[in-house]
C-alpha cells in the first residue's frame, strides 16, 4: 500500500485499543490513526471482564497477555452463600486458559484493561476527547467526518467503537440504533466499596434472595482493602411493568436507578444493608442492562462496526470485541488498497460465528429464580454438581471431545516481521 492509510477510530475502549494495537502492526509505517472519545478523559471504571475462546490466542500473540495477568483481579472462583454468608457450593477458577469457570484465567477489571490497551499507542495517534462522531458523507476517495465541535475532517475509514448505543450504527444502517438492542431482562449496578466485605478471600460471593435479587462481591486486588459490588435484578421476560420500571430508572441516571434499589432491596438479608450503604457513599456508581445487540449488517463501504457497536453479548462481550478488531486489522492488511472488499470480508466473517449466539434463551431467569421453592431446587442442583466435581469433569470433558463453544477460527494473516513472533 503506497498511500498511507488514514483512519479515524470512535471510541477509546478494549475494541478501540486492540484494533489500534493491531492496524499499527500490519502498517508499521504507513497509516495514520485519530480516536475521538466523546468522554473527557479515558473511562477508566466499569465492571470486571474476562477474555476467552479465540481472544485468548490474540492477546498472546499481541504479547499483553504478561500485563493482563499481572492485574488481573486475582480471584479464584465463586461461592453460592446462604442467608448467612456461608457457602453451599463453590465453583473454582481451573487455571487453564482453555478450559474456564464461571471465573475466567483472564478476569480484569474494565478500565484496567482499556488502559492496558490504550496507553502504549497513546503517544503514537491523535487522540481527542470530549467530541464524537455527529454525521459523516461518503465519496468514491473516502469519507467526510463532521464532529459534535463542528470540524470536519476527511479519512478513508471510519472505525465504529462507540458502544451498545453506537450513534454511527444508527447513521449506517438509516435507523435508530435501539432497534438493535436486545435486553435480556437482567439490570445491574456496579461500584467499588472502600471495605473489604470479603475479609482478605479471593472468592467471590454470590447470593441469591427472592424476586431474583442478587448481591454479589467481587475482590479487588488493591492493597488498601476494597470490593467490587455488584446488584443485580433479573426479571421474567413477560413482566413488562418491572422492565419498564427498571428501563427508566437506567434513563433517569444514577440517583433513580438508587433509590429504585433501595426500595426493591431494603428487606435482604446478608450484607445487603451494608452494600446499600456503600452504594450511597461510592464515586464510581454506574447502572446498566444486560443487553445483546445484533447489527444486521457490520459494514458499508468505509465504515465498520466493531465490538459492542456492532455485537455485543453479555459474558463473552469483551472476547468477542477483541477477536473483531484482529479480523477487521488482518483483513486490511490483506487487501490492501481495497478498504469496501476487506470490510466485506470481516462482516461475513463475524456475522458468521456471532448470528447463532445472539438469540433469547432466558439462561439468566432459569439460573435465578424467582421463588423460595426455586431456589431451592437450584440450590440442591449446584450443592451435587459442585460437590461430586461433576462440573469441573464436565468443563474438561467437553474441551477433550470438542463439544461446547467453538473457538473462532482465526485466520493466519501475513503480519510484517510475523516470523519473529509466537502466535
Amino acid at each position: 500500500m503506497s498511500k498511507r492509510l488514514n483512519i479515524l477510530v470512535s471510541g477509546a475502549g478494549i475494541a478501540a485499543g486492540v484494533f489500534t494495537n493491531c492496524i499499527r502492526r500490519a502498517f508499521p509505517n504507513n497509516v495514520r490513526i485519530t480516536m475521538v472519545e466523546r468522554a473527557p478523559q479515558l473511562r477508566l471504571t466499569g465492571a470486571s471482564v474476562d477474555i476467552r475462546n479465540s481472544a485468548v490466542d490474540i492477546i498472546k500473540w499481541m504479547g499483553v497477555e504478561p500485563a493482563i495477568r499481572a492485574h488481573s483481579t486475582g480471584e479464584k472462583g465463586l461461592s453460592y452463600v446462604d442467608a448467612s454468608g456461608h457457602p453451599f457450593a463453590t465453583i473454582a477458577a481451573t487455571g487453564r486458559s482453555d478450559v474456564q469457570s464461571l471465573t475466567s484465567e483472564y478476569e480484569i477489571f474494565r478500565g484496567e484493561l482499556a488502559k492496558l490497551l490504550i496507553e502504549p499507542v497513546e503517544k503514537e495517534i491523535e487522540l481527542i476527547f470530549d467530541d464524537y462522531v455527529n454525521n459523516y458523507q461518503q465519496n468514491d476517495n473516502g469519507i467526510l467526518v463532521t464532529f459534535a465541535s463542528g470540524r470536519c475532517e476527511s479519512y478513508d475509514l471510519l472505525v465504529a467503537a462507540d458502544g451498545m448505543r453506537s450513534m454511527i450504527r444508527g447513521i449506517m444502517l438509516g435507523e435508530d440504533s435501539n432497534k438493535h438492542v436486545h435486553d435480556e431482562g437482567v439490570f445491574a449496578a456496579y461500584f467499588t466499596i472502600n471495605e473489604d466485605l470479603l475479609e482478605g478471600s479471593k472468592v467471590a460471593k454470590w447470593r441469591n434472595m427472592t424476586g431474583a435479587r442478587t448481591i454479589l462481591l467481587r475482590p479487588d486486588p488493591s492493597p488498601t482493602g476494597r470490593t467490587r459490588a455488584h446488584i443485580i435484578t433479573v426479571i421474567k421476560k413477560n413482566d413488562k411493568a418491572r422492565a419498564e420500571q427498571l428501563r427508566t430508572a437506567v434513563r433517569k441516571g444514577n440517583e433513580s436507578f438508587m433509590r429504585l434499589m433501595e426500595d426493591w432491596y431494603h428487606d435482604g438479608d446478608w450484607l445487603t444493608n451494608d452494600v446499600l450503604r456503600a452504594m450511597r457513599e461510592c464515586d464510581d456508581f454506574y447502572c446498566s442492562p444486560f443487553a445483546q445487540v445484533r447489527a444486521p449488517r457490520l459494514a458499508d463501504s468505509r465504515v465498520v462496526l466493531i465490538g459492542d457497536a456492532g455485537y455485543s453479548l453479555p459474558g463473552f462481550g469483551t472476547s468477542l470485541a477483541i477477536i473483531g478488531a484482529y479480523v477487521l486489522a488482518g483483513e486490511l492488511l490483506s487487501n490492501p488498497g481495497n478498504i469496501p472488499r476487506a470490510l466485506a470480508s470481516y462482516e461475513e466473517q463475524m456475522l458468521r460465528f456471532t448470528k447463532p449466539k445472539l438469540k433469547d434463551d432466558g439462561a439468566m431467569q432459569v439460573f435465578n429464580p424467582q421463588t423460595r421453592w426455586g431456589l431451592a431446587v437450584r440450590n440442591t442442583i449446584l450443592r451435587v454438581v459442585t460437590r461430586t466435581g461433576i462440573d469441573q469433569l464436565g468443563m474438561r470433558a467437553a474441551v477433550a471431545l470438542g463439544i461446547g463453544d467453538a473457538p473462532f477460527p482465526l485466520q493466519r494473516y501475513s503480519w510484517p516481521n510475523e516470523q519473529e513472533r509466537e502466535r
